[in-house]
């Protein structure tokens, strides 16, 4: 066989392939990430409490009051819905996401899922059990917290 035909002997036997395909990940997309996270988080913790205790109420009048004793906590339903509904929805991001100028998307750069969503949604709450946890986001290079690791998904500055 001649030299010509034949492939590349001297061509490296493994590829590096990223993680995601956004890799490598321009500065600006990772810009400020962290602290807009936290001013987002304290955005939809506001939100998904209103919403919670609307329908706690809304569901507590509509029974003559008796639900009132027997109803379950609904904050981790409206979460779980709510991070659901929004981060897999057009925009890609909750209301507080969105208003600092956040997205979520799966570490294979696709929209991410109603399931995945709310996976993530229950995934940070129960990081915030153990919050040394969220250290790891500091040794993370693209800024990711364990429960986004775990859930498959990143979250950028919008571009």
């Amino acid at each position: 066989m001649s030299q010509m035909n034949a492939p590349h002997l001297n061509a490296p036997a493994t590829v590096n392939t990223p993680v995601y395909p956004l890799a490598p990940l321009p500065a600006s997309a990772l810009d400020g990430v962290r602290r807009r996270r936290i001013a987002a988080l304290g955005l939809d913790l506001v939100f998904v409490t209103l919403l919670s205790v609307a329908i706690w109420l809304l569901l507590g009048v509509l029974s003559a009051f008796l639900l009132w004793f027997i109803l379950p906590p609904i904050f981790p339903f409206v979460a779980f819905f709510y991070n659901g509904l929004t981060v897999s929805g057009a925009r890609m991001a909750t209301p507080g996401m969105k208003a600092m100028d956040l997205e979520m998307r799966q570490t294979s750069g696709e929209r991410v899922s109603f399931f995945r969503a709310g996976v993530h949604a229950v995934l940070f709450y129960l990081s915030w059990s153990f919050p040394p946890v969220f250290l790891f986001s500091l040794l993370a290079s693209d800024k990711r917290c364990l429960h986004d690791m775990l859930a498959g998904v990143i979250v950028l500055r919008r571009v």
